[in-house]
């Protein structure tokens, strides 16, 4: 079966998630994290990609970002990929193609970025996500860690509260709670398909401005239509 070619539609925010080959993974260091940080706002920036989450774990890379354009994603997680490969030497660096998904605004976003933040606690290399220093979860709760000044934050994270504490206290309660076991499997679901996340208006609404249909095709053959009689 051909595979769908990518998913994109004009002013947009996607999740990404760029799963590392095991060659790769095993092979990270402290160092490649903090080029990959240097190289994720240097080729945001070059692309026309403005990112919003991120999160670097052994296991694969996961972002929030709004691309500029239809190249904008791939082409920055092709800078990184590049960039990483002579500093591993290890072969590939990632498992096959990175899995994206659409996200609707004020429905779905401050979801995904949970779901990023969260990514080193589903590995189960820690519980607290705040403490993970690959991540934006301290940009968004005010604690310490990497605070690039690349990162822009989505509108719907200003929208949490009026004022920077207001806003860090009640994001910090969310990503401590975490998104449902239903919205994960969400997430999940549409990213394995590469997919959009929405309610049916914004659904129907991407129609016309998706690269791509946006939700699965209903499985089997086509019915037949009936044949008239002669």
């Amino acid at each position: 079966m051909a595979r769908l070619p990518r998913l994109y539609a004009p002013g947009l925010t996607q999740l990404v998630l760029a799963t590392f080959s095991d060659a790769a993974s095993q092979a990270l260091t402290p160092a490649a994290y903090r080029d990959l940080v240097r190289w994720i706002g240097e080729a945001s920036r070059v692309h026309g990609a403005v990112v919003h989450g991120w999160c670097i774990c052994p296991t694969g890379i996961a972002l929030v970002a709004t691309p500029g354009s239809e190249s904008g994603l791939p082409s920055l997680i092709q800078v990184l990929g590049r960039n990483l490969a002579p500093q591993l030497q290890v072969g590939s660096v990632f498992s096959g193609r990175y899995r994206s998904c659409l996200l609707q605004a004020g429905l779905w976003v401050l979801h995904a970025l949970i779901w990023v933040e969260r990514f080193p606690v589903r590995q189960t290399l820690l519980s607290d996500p705040e403490q993970w220093p690959w991540s934006s979860a301290g940009a968004h709760t005010g604690s310490p860690g990497h605070k690039p000044a690349w990162l822009q934050q989505h509108v719907d994270y200003w929208a949490c509260g009026n004022t920077p504490f207001d806003r860090q206290a009640i994001y910090r309660t969310r990503l401590q709670e975490g998104n449902t076991t239903e919205q994960d499997e969400k997430i999940a679901a549409a990213l394995r398909g590469q997919w959009a996340l929405g309610d049916t208006a914004f659904i129907t609404g991407l129609g016309e401005l998706a690269s791509r249909r946006v939700t699965p095709g209903i499985r089997g053959r086509p019915r037949r239509k009936p044949v008239a009689p002669l």
